[in-house]
């Protein structure tokens, strides 16, 4: 091809060659035995170029390339390069696959749990590790170049996500920011805020999947496409996908047949399972069971597999499950190479343990390739079932939605059980952002050629929504930042509180509450371009005119406000009249349709006036008096306030004759003439008109004479110019109303900033921009009781206590208990350990009351939420050298839950022993006993090492 070129091309066709093979992406892309695509390219030479960048692309797509290109150029640099990640088990993921790449001498790890090789040029941590490091202004950070912020939607995070914006806005403007991210709708709106913020970003946004996916329906002994051609399947948004109309007709059959709950049987309501038998007799579809699912699959070549069933107790019974099935995913070979495995991977564990855990019912389905995967489980346990996934010795994984997040567990297929879950507070449907999360897990780059997710078919599913879920392939990116005590204090420390409230205002969820005010902000320009011409208009060469028209507008409003007295008080006077009325009188109805000569049939006054009346035909009134009358003209018609402006006053008495017929023409017609004789010549006393309040009113008589006195009232153009005054007063009410709109959602996170500051200072914390002793402690310690870890040190609440008591007070400031409303009191050490508890929560309760002042409220994110005893006691438990299986008894608790508990309550111990204290104090010395006596067995085991 090149002989077809000229000389001048040839040549400029080298020259670029040259130009490629000279960048740092041409050694870094041999690394690879695959080709980059195209997203990552342009991500790389934008890194390259000297910019930060932002990568949205689906999960599984390879987005982590470009932050492994950012650990190359840091090596090739001489610089440091921190790669960030949201959870440990991910950064310990990390630590392994860069440490394979470039050596362990070069890469070091730092989590809560583990250090590693520190001072590497390249450290992977978590996004918390960072942030304290910035806070103290560590000198880890010497020469850092860039930061990978992997997994960076977790700022969306209500709990967490405020870290990685405090690690944006923190990082030195030397230092290039790349980020990573699942697809979101608003990456273009995420780019442009680190654009403000961090300087020149690139934003490549990629929708397309590696290994398309294709979706389906499984019913019964059919596995239905979602879509009639899925030509769309790689994400590229070229074609329109239709539903399968075989599964619309199946959904609409089956949705219509009616199953009886109320059959019995021998006079018994029908059993659940015996309902089920019967249903699936009578329909060819049905939910198929778990066993049933996975040995479908694997018949089709369609393992491995994971479900996703949204409990940690589903997941466990799939196991069992399919155990008690029969099903054998894996041959003697593959089973010698687990248990080798397992046993290698577990030696760390404790003999004793290893029964408590658990152990052998998890290590038979494993060497049968089946495992269950959820926050529960001990961390060696989930770690082992991860790397025998990946290696193929594993091939049916049920999983809670956490195994969605970051790790690197991929899969030919997907199964999602159902399309609800419980979010915390009620069963909710999943949403596209979750669904997409979900089923990204579905297809191997490199080793499947397609992935495939399942949706099991469920009685009432609607194929429509379920095609809306798996065709809207983005969520929005919102983010959670709200200030926290710590902050406060770090920032006033660093930056003192003017700079600090600037610095928060550069915040995401700041940016993202400016941009709702963009349009209304656009409005206000325009009405005070409009205030401006309506000032102009209203000029008066004699005076003032706008005081002139406050004047005017001062006098219209009193006369408005005396007029509404006094049509209230005629109402009231109107109203005392009608209910005076009885059966009999003769009146004048003073105005209206009806307007004339009446006789009253019924004075239809509310239940409870005058005896309790009950109105015509037992209905009761509750608007007022409505008397039901008959006209002179023979019409019978129940009348309401409005017919009475003005008092009545009966003319005349009439007897109604007994036999009287409403709805009789020829009653009505006698007695309206016998109405007519009686009172027809007798003229209705007119009303006399009350003399006006505004005629004694010395506000209106004020204002009257300075009206006249003003030079405008003089001005032959004065009706004209208090036409542009009413216009300009108008849209003044109307442009203010438009402020306090944007000002109720701009500096949002500065007032709250300030409202801390406020409580900070009262508690001496801060005092102006000077951060006092208690409040450099308090900038050492982290966590959502922040502060009330630091008014239990420096009230000496936890003074005297042994380790472990001191390790069940520190339990309550990290424990969250799954159920919100636990009726059980949690059971508490006794002595020392008991009262400090009691007075915790006595502290909190005075600061309660103090955010309750300075209006910091826990509904928005911000402020202490009530410390939880429900550790304590398995954390005293554990501290005092008690066996794990008395603990997790008495606990009641899965062994994940357990030791994540405790590795937290070590690192609020660890912060606690490295607050600087007094010579007398014994907290510090006790919380580093504390931590030495729970940092032992299945605690202290560490993957990393």
């Amino acid at each position: 091809m090149t002989e077809d070129l000229s000389p001048a091309e040839r040549y400029a066709a080298a020259r670029i060659r040259n130009a490629v093979q000279a960048t740092a992406l041409a050694p870094f892309r041999e690394m690879y035995e695959f080709g980059l695509d195209p997203f990552q390219i342009e991500a790389c030479e934008a890194l390259e170029s000297g910019k930060g960048v932002l990568v949205a692309a689906p999960t599984g797509s390879g987005k982590t390339i470009v932050g492994e290109f950012a650990v190359h150029l840091a090596l090739g640099e001489g610089r440091k390069c921190f790669y960030t990640t949201p959870i440990k088990a991910l950064s310990n993921q990390k630590y392994a696959d860069l440490a394979a790449r470039y050596g362990a001498d070069k890469v070091g790890l730092l989590t809560g749990d583990n250090s590693v090789n520190a001072d590497a040029p390249v450290v992977v941590m978590t996004t918390e590790v960072l942030r304290n490091m910035l806070y103290a202004g560590s000198q880890a950070l010497t020469g850092l170049g860039y930061v990978v912020m992997d997994e960076v939607h977790y700022l969306s995070d209500r709990f967490r996500g405020a870290v990685w914006e405090e690690v944006i806005i923190h990082l030195p403007d030397s230092v290039t920011l790349v980020s990573l991210s699942a697809t979101v709708s608003n990456a273009e709106e995420f780019g442009d805020w680190l654009d403000t913020v961090r300087g020149d970003t690139a934003v490549i946004v990629s929708e397309h999947r590696p290994v398309p996916l294709w979706q389906h329906v499984l019913a019964g002994r059919r596995m239905y496409d979602l879509f009639e051609e899925e030509t769309d399947h790689g994400g590229r948004g070229e074609a329109k996908r239709e539903v399968n109309p075989d599964l619309v007709r199946m959904a609409r059959m089956e949705n219509q047949r009616t199953y009886n709950p109320r059959d019995r049987r021998r006079g018994k309501m029908v059993r659940e399972a015996d309902r089920e038998r019967e249903r699936r007799q009578r329909s060819r579809i049905w939910t198929p069971s778990r066993p049933e699912v996975i040995d479908r699959l694997d018949a089709e070549g369609l393992l491995p597999a994971i479900t996703f069933i949204f409990s940690r107790a589903g997941c466990e019974a799939a196991v069992q499950q399919c155990l008690y099935a029969g099903l054998r995913l894996n041959g003697e070979a593959a089973r010698a190479e687990v248990r080798e495995i397992v046993e290698q991977r577990t030696s760390s564990i404790p003999t004793e343990d290893l029964h408590v855990l658990g152990y052998y019912e998890w290590l038979e389905g494993l060497e049968r390739g089946i495992a269950a995967h959820h926050a529960g489980m001990l961390p060696t346990f989930k770690e082992v079932v991860e790397e025998l996934f990946v290696r193929g010795l594993v091939k049916a994984v049920f999983a809670t939605e956490t195994l969605a997040l970051g790790i690197n567990m991929p899969a030919r297929t997907v199964i999602l059980e159902k399309l609800v879950k419980w979010n915390g507070e009620q069963h909710a449907d999943i949403t596209p952002g979750e669904y997409t999360q979900l089923t990204g897990r579905a297809g191997r780059r490199g080793i499947d050629v397609e992935g495939h997710a399942v949706v099991l078919w469920q009685r009432g599913m609607d194929p429509g929504a379920l095609a809306g879920l798996a065709g809207t392939r983005t969520y929005p990116l919102r983010s959670s930042f709200r200030p926290s005590y710590n902050m406060a204090v770090n920032l006033v420390k660093q930056f003192g509180r003017h700079r600090s409230r600037e610095l928060l205002e550069t915040s995401f969820a700041q940016f993202q509450a400016d941009r709702s005010v963009v349009g209304i902000s656009r409005q206000v320009q325009r009405n005070e371009e409009g205030l401006a011409g309506y000032r102009e208009g209203m000029t008066c060469h004699l005076g003032d005119f706008e005081e002139y028209a406050r004047l005017r507008r001062e006098l219209k409003d009193r006369e408005n406000e005396l007029a509404k007295q006094g049509a209230a008080q005629r109402r009231a006077q109107a109203a005392a009249s009608l209910e005076k009325l009885k059966p009999g009188d003769v009146i004048h109805v003073p105005t209206g349709k009806f307007a004339g000569l009446a006789l009253v049939l019924d004075p239809g006054v509310p239940a409870g006036r005058t005896g309790g009346h009950r109105g015509h035909a037992g209905v009761e009134y509750h608007e007022g008096p409505r008397p039901l009358v008959l006209t002179v003209e023979r019409q019978v018609k129940r009348l309401g306030s409005i017919d009475f402006p003005v008092p009545v006053e009966p003319l005349e008495r009439m007897r109604i004759p007994k036999s009287f017929n409403a709805r009789s023409p020829q009653s009505r017609r006698d007695l309206a003439s016998a109405l007519r004789t009686k009172a027809g010549h007798i003229a209705p006393e007119r009303h006399r008109r009350q003399r006006a309040a505004a005629a004694d009113d010395r506000e209106i008589a004020r204002l009257r004479a300075a009206l006249r006195a003003h030079p405008c009232h003089g001005c032959s153009e004065r009706e004209d110019h208090a036409r542009w005054a009413e216009r300009y007063h108008r849209l003044t009410r109307d442009t203010r109303q438009l402020e306090r709109r944007i000002e109720g959602r701009t500096n949002t996170i500065a007032r709250t900033f300030d409202r801390i500051v406020g409580l900070l200072t009262e508690l001496d914390y801060l005092r102006g921009d000077e951060v006092t002793s208690h409040g450099r402690r308090l900038a050492r310690l982290y966590g959502e009781l922040d502060l009330l870890a630091s008014e239990c040190l420096r009230e000496g609440v936890w003074e005297g206590l042994g380790p472990a008591e001191l390790a069940a007070c520190v339990s309550a400031l990290v424990f969250e208990s799954r159920q919100t409303e636990d009726a059980v009191v949690p059971k508490t050490p006794s002595g020392p350990a008991k009262t400090a508890l009691a007075e915790m929560v006595r502290t909190w309760g005075r600061l309660d009351a103090l955010e309750d002042e300075f209006r910091i409220n826990q509904a928005e994110g911000v402020g202490q939420r009530e410390p939880d005893l429900g550790f304590a006691w398995a954390a005293y438990m554990w501290a005092s050298g008690r066996g794990l299986d008395e603990v997790l008894r008495e606990a009641e608790m899965p062994a994940g839950d357990f030791v994540r508990w405790c590795k937290q309550v070590i690192d609020v111990l660890g912060q606690v022993a490295a607050v600087p204290s007094s010579e007398e104090s014994t907290v510090a010395r006790n919380a580093r006993r504390a931590i030495e006596g729970m940092r032992r067995g299945v605690v202290a085991y560490s993957s990393v090492g």
